[in-house]
């Protein structure tokens, strides 16, 4: 089979994703035009030149627009089914979908009734599209210990069924000044069962994955990809096998590397560390997941053994129940065999 075939073929999970920015087109119109007249255009060709990625800049004023048009429970689920609608078209599986609690109690919506929304776009996405949703609750960064609070209560007070992780998004260099209140947080997720997956090390340097390492117990972290620079660290992430979940077109997109064939992943890889491949923000970055799975391909040469290695990983790094991981292994397995 072509290229293009063996990697929609292939079974796969995305672990890094966000539920704003996984927002494609097709969702956004559905928001924009059940809300006439705000900054979002309502056709699709407007609203196509207003999504084409131009800069850090512009990606961070179309999520905003899009963020602002979360006002309702309802609006949440139907981010949750476009998500899924999507992944279904390019063969996902699973999803780990990361979920900002604060963003919506900002607009006043109850706990309960955005946890319902949860349950039932969780529900209607595998009955409906066949991909299984877990989620994530992350704290933005920048707005510190009230955010820091808002998340925690959601998380242990109003769970939806599916929540299995407790992270830490947003600015990373606004981070520091808050540190406290971030490890009192992820104490109290993780007393309760929630699996700790914060983000380290995309905008800044090992010092922050050192941090989530050490004072919040990650279990996996979002991009880690400054950990190159850091021998030690390389070490005890090859030594541990702790999953960093990588999304090389949102590394270049937000500026962080300079050009896709600078990004690290192969070195990465090269060094035994365990990398698993995902999107962030596709639509929003012109990517999807099976996208990056061709952009491993053609950028750092990938043959489909490694392509089919990386869907391996993020299936093992998942929190999936066990028997559903080795379905999804088989299947992988299953692929490779036939197209030999």
């Amino acid at each position: 089979m072509t290229l293009d075939a063996f990697i929609r073929a292939l079974p796969k999970v995305e672990l890094h994703v966000h539920l704003v920015g996984s927002a494609s087109i097709a969702t956004v119109l559905e928001l924009s035009r059940r809300y006439p007249g705000s900054e979002v255009p309502t056709s699709e060709e407007e609203l196509r030149r207003f999504y084409t990625f131009r800069d850090f800049p512009h990606f961070a004023e179309v999520y905003r627009a899009v963020n602002r048009l979360v006002r309702e429970p309802a609006d949440v689920a139907t981010l949750v089914l476009g998500l899924a609608r999507d992944l279904a078209a390019q063969g996902g599986r699973y999803a780990e979908l990361q979920v900002t609690p604060y963003a919506h109690h900002v607009v006043g919506m109850p706990m309960r009734e955005v946890t319902e929304a949860l349950d039932l776009a969780a529900r209607r996405s595998l009955d409906e599209h066949g991909v299984e949703m877990a989620y994530i609750f992350d704290i933005p960064g920048e707005y510190g210990e009230e955010a820091a609070r808002i998340t925690v209560d959601h998380a242990l007070q109003e769970p939806p069924a599916a929540l299995v992780g407790f992270g830490l998004a947003g600015i990373e260099q606004e981070r520091v000044k808050y540190q406290a209140a971030f490890r009192d947080a992820f104490a109290a997720a993780r007393a309760a069962g929630l699996h700790s997956l914060p983000h380290g090390g995309e905008m800044t340097g090992p010092e922050t994955i050192w941090e989530v390492i050490e004072g919040y117990g990650a279990e996996r972290i979002g991009h880690g990809i400054s950990c190159m620079s850091d021998e030690r660290l390389v070490a005890h992430l090859r030594d541990t096998q702790l999953p960093l979940d990588v999304c090389p077109t949102s590394n270049v997109c937000t500026g962080q590397i300079a050009a896709i064939g600078d990004h690290p992943l192969p070195r990465m890889l090269e060094a035994g560390l365990y990398v698993t491949l995902n999107s962030d923000d596709p639509p929003m970055f012109g990517t999807t997941l099976a996208r990056e799975y061709r952009v491993a391909a053609d950028a750092f040469g990938l043959g489909r053994n490694e392509l089919a290695g990386l869907a391996r990983n993020g299936v093992r790094a998942s929190y999936l129940p066990k028997e559903r991981k080795q379905a999804l292994l088989e299947e992988i397995d299953d692929l490779i065999t036939a197209d030999t």
